[in-house]
């Protein structure tokens, strides 16, 4: 698949639930384009924002897109690394700010962890 493809089979599923694609079209087709290389790397689209343990039960959380997303884009009008906004946010309704981590630390521990097997 390419990232043109993943684009346009993942705008017109999320569109529709009220998750657009950030504006800024070369960060958008560059997380996509990670989302392909952890797809290739680990057999699943992890977050390319965050670190995978490359174990699918480890990194469930963040499967893109990820379980932080909706609160995120709720509570900030972005998720945490900006691939998907509200309209607002992408029309500049609202302020851009940073949208802090909301990943157990556990979490990431356990992905590190893995990483020194």
């Amino acid at each position: 698949m390419t990232t043109k493809e993943l684009y346009e089979k993942l705008k017109s599923i999320q569109e529709p639930k009220g998750y657009f694609f950030n504006k800024d079209m070369q960060m958008t087709m560059d997380l996509l384009e990670s989302l392909l290389v952890n797809k290739e790397r680990y057999g699943y689209m992890a977050c390319p924002c965050r670190l995978a343990s490359g174990k699918l039960d480890l990194d469930r959380d963040i499967l893109c897109p990820c379980v932080y997303r909706e609160p995120d884009v709720a509570e900030y009008g972005a998720c945490y690394c900006g691939l998907y906004v509200s309209q607002d946010w992408n029309e500049g309704r609202i302020p851009h700010v940073t949208v802090p981590e909301r990943r157990d630390p556990e979490k990431l521990l356990a992905a590190l962890a893995n990483g020194e097997d």
